[in-house]
């Protein structure tokens, strides 16, 4: 087995227990697990060609997300950045460890962190991939269930900071995606706000 098989095995397996499940076609599954597989598949669409190090942190970009609950901070925005930014510290520990373990050297394990922290955002082209195929996974697998639980206000500033941050590839897609109306009608809002 070569390192990627190795590496996407173990991300695979660490995100497999997470307790938080996800209902996909009739079936749950572990939310992470769902997650990483949504957002390498958007990656591939996007980018056929993808690099390993874009594959790979795709595949690790939420890793474990579920051990540092959103609910161990302070429900303000300041608590909301400190976790946010503490839960990126975290992921680039974790799936560094798992890169080691399976075989990469530092120059690979330092594109992955540097991908999955947005370093080089937007400069640089594969942080573009992943940020679409982020921004695609939000709209096609997570806008719905967001929206039934948060004022609408919120969701349309998530929709215009999303759309913002997506190259026009991307946004061709989203305005694609088989969406239900409501969610339709959400981007269509948002949009109205979004200075180009």
């Amino acid at each position: 087995m070569d390192a990627f098989q190795k590496a996407n095995e173990r991300f695979d397996a660490e995100n497999a227990l997470d307790p938080n499940l996800e209902n996909d076609g009739g079936v749950r599954h572990p939310r992470e697990l769902l997650y990483a597989r949504r957002l390498t598949e958007w990656v591939l669409k996007l980018a056929p060609a993808a690099s390993e190090s874009l594959r790979l942190a795709a595949r690790c970009q939420h890793i474990c997300r579920w051990m540092i609950p959103r609910e161990t901070y302070p429900m303000t925005r300041p608590g909301y950045l400190r976790w946010r930014g503490d839960l990126k510290q975290f992921h680039a520990r974790k799936s560094a460890q798992i890169l080691r373990e399976a075989g990469y050297g530092e120059e690979l394990i330092e594109k992955v962190r540097d991908l999955n922290l947005k370093k080089n955002f937007p400069a640089e082209a594969e942080s573009r991939i992943l940020e679409d195929a982020l921004c695609l996974v939000f709209l096609e697998h997570q806008l719905a269930g967001l929206a039934r639980k948060t004022a609408s206000d919120k969701i349309i500033n998530a929709v215009q900071k999303s759309w913002q941050k997506m190259t026009p590839a991307a946004r061709e897609r989203a305005l694609a995606l088989p969406l239900g109306m409501e969610e339709m009608r959400m981007i269509e809002r948002a949009l109205e706000g979004v200075k180009e």
